[in-house]
């Protein structure tokens, strides 16, 4: 799982909250609904038909990134593993590092 979002999904955010996304196509479908099941509260959108590419799109964003998917990445990504990678999530976690914290410091 944690290559499949090192080499393909996009460490990010909206501005507010962080995400991850990971956007491939339809012939993928069985590594979206894996997903789904291995983190329950990440969304899958889709499929997506636009011109010649057809695709699904699955996001981790906010309280569930925070709690759910976070931890693996932090525990998995690190410059020895993949420098590029390791440096987009660092840039992702430092943009919304109040909104983590403010996430982490929240009673569960």
């Amino acid at each position: 799982m944690t290559g499949v979002l090192i080499g393909q999904g996009s460490f990010g955010g909206d501005g507010r909250q962080p995400q991850v996304t990971l956007r491939m196509h339809v012939r993928h479908e069985s590594l979206f609904h894996w997903l789904v099941e291995r983190f329950p509260r990440s969304r899958l959108y889709g499929p997506y038909h636009h011109g010649d590419r057809s695709y699904y799109q699955w996001m981790a964003r906010g309280r569930m990134l925070v709690e759910d998917l976070l931890p693996v990445l932090e525990e998995s990504v690190n410059a020895a593993l993949d420098a590029p990678s390791a440096e987009r999530l660092t840039a992702m976690t430092e943009r919304y590092a109040d909104y983590i914290t403010r996430v982490r410091s929240r009673p569960v």
